[in-house]
């Protein structure tokens, strides 16, 4: 590994570290292509879209669970941690797919969902069939109701207690989630090895690592009537271990949405230290850019970036706009969570959990493209690995008739042909109903049309990641806040690394506005446009940088060369 020194600061080579310099793209099999008409998707009609992903940029495949499931919640309640869901083919599909993707450069992440199981599952048939069963203690159990009975819901309006009795077993069982997914007893070292061998395997079989869901609640060693139970936090520096010596270049991808000051205890054990998870999704800075783009001030943006905790060496941020659940407000003020409900979710229908907005991102900006363009500019610029949930890349619209999460999981828009392209089934078979009016029907929102117009948001998209791939200190680098007065709606921040130094400047508002940062002149080296929403002529002396109403620039300021 190879070290230099910019100005004063000291990069390490992350080349060995690909997650900080990747593209993650997530789906779900099921929405995505069915190649054999019987209306859900399945691998193979995934296999036949990797050149599209490959062209697209994506650097790492993130797919949402693909394990048998009852589908009571779209594959999170696993009945088989071992196995492929039938419905999208065989462990020999999904190996060729681990190889095909490979062949094009492209990674395969997997959702690991371990804090709970399905009630089907023959674990918790076997536990609740008997307290003498070998599985008894694998689940979390109360001979008495506990008193915090109804507290701790993940999905408030939709679950209404987080214990339940169970008539077979006669006792209480826990349940984080909904009452058919009861939780793993993480305290019992049986279910610790068996999440282990569980990893194990699907690293054996190639995946270049885990998308870890609810981790929180897999390190919570759960005490009847303890609302605030405590947790085990070097249950994920086990992990980490075991992952790394199976298979040394794995990354560990969690989703913690807990308070600022407890985030660095999911990536080291404190002094520095780098030994539990790689990458976290940054939910705190998600929610400042929803209220940044809703009041068209970057002011909030920059507070997330100034309070971010300090992360150990090799540590990452995550960041999306729109992934597979939820927008969640959860982090923001009732003040400001009204503020952004009142742009982007104004109505009843397009909200969830009394925190969070259930909506595609393009319908949330009036489908206005200067708009898009800005916040996903703006979201690949910032620190971290970007996360892009498919779809969005082509500006796919929400099916607000269908329940909950649903609503922005329907499948996926690929030509004008019908069902969109994606399946050959009949109509009703689908999985789900196909987006097929408005202006986001499939015949004026698909891969298609947007394929053959050079001007298209996918082919922005496909510029864009391009560009971001050639300036990885974005990454790998360190982001810093260029402070210095600015005109209202405009940040200006900076990514350093090995590679040289790029200039970020977003324009959040709808005024034009010009910006002095000549005192960046003495180290530019050439500087020059790389991406922007038009042509500015230049970068001059950087003392009178141009930026539109929702405009953007990126500016290659200095190039360095690695050794």
């Amino acid at each position: 590994m190879f070290a230099v020194v910019v100005d004063g600061r000291r990069y390490d080579g992350m080349g060995d570290r690909w997650y900080s310099e990747a593209v993650v793209y997530c789906l779900d099999i099921d929405t995505y292509a069915d190649s054999d008409g019987d209306g859900v998707g399945d691998i193979r009609g995934l296999i036949g879209r990797l050149d599209y992903l490959a062209r697209l940029g994506v650097t790492c495949l993130w797919l949402h669970p693909i394990h048998p499931s009852p589908n009571k919640d779209d594959g999170y309640d696993v009945t088989d941690f071992y196995n492929v869901d039938p419905r999208f083919g065989t462990l020999g599909d999904f190996a060729e797919l681990l190889h095909q993707a490979a062949n094009r450069g492209i990674r395969v992440i997997i959702d690991l969902v371990v804090n709970h199981t399905s009630d089907e599952h023959p674990w918790f048939q076997s536990a609740r069939s008997s307290p003498d069963s070998p599985y008894r203690d694998w689940y979390v159990w109360s001979e008495q109701e506990p008193a915090d009975r109804f507290q701790g819901m993940v999905f408030p309006g939709e679950q209404h207690e987080t214990w339940s009795y169970d008539r077979t077993a006669k006792a209480w069982f826990y349940h984080r989630f909904y009452k058919y997914q009861p939780d793993l007893n993480m305290a019992n070292p049986e279910v610790r090895n068996e999440v282990k061998k569980i990893m194990s395997f699907w690293l054996q079989l190639g995946v270049s690592g885990f998308r870890m869901d609810a981790v929180p609640f897999i390190i919570e060693l759960t005490e009847p009537g303890n609302a605030n139970s405590p947790k085990d936090f070097e249950f994920l520096t086990e992990l980490r271990q075991h992952v790394q010596w199976r298979r040394g270049d794995a990354v560990l991808l969690a989703e913690a949405n807990v308070e600022p000051d407890e985030l660095p205890q999911f990536f080291g054990d404190g002094a520095g230290s780098a030994n539990r998870v790689h990458m976290l999704f940054d939910f705190m800075l998600n929610g400042r850019l929803m209220l940044a783009l809703a009041r068209q001030d970057p002011e909030p943006v920059i507070d997330a970036l100034r309070d971010t905790p300090a992360l150990p060496h090799g540590a990452q941020w995550a960041t999306f706009l729109r992934n597979h659940d939820e927008i969640d407000l959860s982090r923001l003020t009732a003040e400001q969570r009204e503020q952004v409900y009142a742009q982007f979710g104004p109505d009843k229908e397009m909200r969830i959990y009394d925190r969070g907005i259930r909506r595609r991102f393009a319908p949330m900006l009036g489908n206005d493209r200067r708009r898009i363009e800005l916040a996903y500019a703006l979201q690949f610029s910032l620190r971290g690995t970007p996360v892009l949930r498919y779809g969005e890349e082509i500006g796919m619209g929400e099916d607000l008739s269908l329940p909950g999460r649903q609503a922005i999981r329907t499948p996926m828009q690929w030509s004008y042909q019908p069902n969109a392209g994606f399946s050959t089934a009949d109509p009703e078979k689908l999985v789900r109903p196909v987006i097929d009016k408005g202006e986001f029907g499939y015949e004026k929102v698909n891969v298609t049309e947007q394929r053959r117009d050079r001007n298209s948001l996918l082919a922005w998209f496909e510029r864009m990641i391009r560009t971001l791939r050639e300036a990885p200190e974005t990454g790998s680098g360190s982001t810093t806040h260029i402070d210095v007065p600015m005109p209202p709606g405009v940040l200006a921040h900076r990514a350093d690394g090995v590679t040289g130094t790029m200039l970020f400047l977003h324009n959040l508002g709808t005024r034009d506005a010009t910006v002095d940062l000549s005192m960046l002149e003495p180290e530019a080296d050439l500087p020059v446009d790389v991406l922007t929403d038009r042509d500015y002529g230049g970068t001059g002396k950087l003392d009178a940088l141009r930026i539109a109403g929702y405009g953007y620039r990126w500016i290659r300021l200095r190039r360095a060369w690695s050794s």
